[in-house]
């Protein structure tokens, strides 16, 4: 696995400052903000200068550019709200080649009309499904004509609230363009946590094969809140890890949720763990399970 960040972690500004900050974290790979390198965090489009410029202060740094983050509402109740996210989406996946990067991570989101990432009580409904799974075809064929992947993430607060919907979607799209990024600390519904060894196993069950990203951040309680910084919580990483590696994922693990001050602790953190991921898949023997 190659050890990442979320460029937004560091405010600098400018983008070769952002870069320096994430070279200098000891990381390999960084999943681009737009918003780090003075645009919005969806724009309307991407000079071509900026997009070269980005990937060339990358490259000098010896640091990928593992994704770009295309985010916004997927399931908002407003179809011109939508509509206006695929064209910019479509902005995005058009400057991704001078960016260096074949991956775009988007949303699913949810019913509230201000917060993707905020519960709504009609993220069940029939119609916010039909909309999210129109919205996302829409998006895939975008990115099927750019030869990128999308990567979307199951979340507790989302209409793909869990690693079961996600495999409905997948099965759903039926595309080769739509993978997975994978946050086990997204995956636990309130009451779900004391059953974190069988929730991980079944997410990672129906849609390990299909992660193209992961996250590391970590939680302190089930549910809609409680997210802290990976190796602060109480999320079990070895076994997180452990099933990573055991699906074959040797992508990105970008680390967020977290503050700049936190990032040297939660890199040591991470690198440890996988040292002792790669010492039990060497002496199977040895593993905790």
């Amino acid at each position: 696995m190659k050890l990442g960040i979320l460029s937004k972690v560091f405010v600098r500004l400018t983008v070769e400052a952002v870069l320096d900050a994430v070279a200098a974290a000891g990381v390999e790979c960084v999943q681009l903000n737009l918003e780090s390198a003075g645009l919005p965090p969806l724009p309307d489009e991407i000079p071509a200068e900026l997009a070269e410029r980005i990937c060339c202060a990358a490259g000098a740094r010896r640091i990928a550019i593992a994704s770009v983050q295309g985010t916004f509402n997927m399931s908002h109740p407003d179809a011109g709200f939508r509509r206006q996210g695929l064209r910019r989406l479509r902005a995005i996946a058009s400057a991704c080649g001078q960016l260096g990067t074949s991956v775009i991570a988007i949303c699913i989101g949810t019913r509230d009309r201000e917060n993707m990432w905020r519960y709504h009580a009609d993220n069940d409904s029939p119609q916010a499904w039909h909309d999210m799974t129109a919205c996302v075809g829409e998006a895939v064929e975008i990115a099927r004509h750019a030869g990128l992947t999308l990567a979307f993430e199951p979340e507790v607060t989302n209409v793909v609230d869990s690693a079961q919907k996600a495999r409905r979607l997948l099965d759903e799209i039926r595309s080769p363009h739509l993978k997975v990024t994978m946050d086990a600390a997204n995956l636990f519904h309130t009451g779900e946590l004391s059953r974190m060894a069988e929730v991980l196993d079944k997410a990672f069950a129906l849609v390990g094969r299909e992660i193209v990203l992961a996250h590391a951040k970590d939680l302190s309680q089930d549910g809609e809140a409680g997210h802290e910084a990976a190796g602060h919580g109480r999320l079990d990483y070895d076994r997180y890890l452990s099933l990573l590696h055991a699906c074959g994922f040797d992508g990105p693990l970008l680390l967020h949720g977290l503050a700049e001050s936190q990032v040297t602790g939660c890199v040591a953190f991470l690198r440890a763990k996988l040292a002792r991921v790669a010492a039990a898949a060497s002496h199977p023997r040895d593993s905790a399970f």
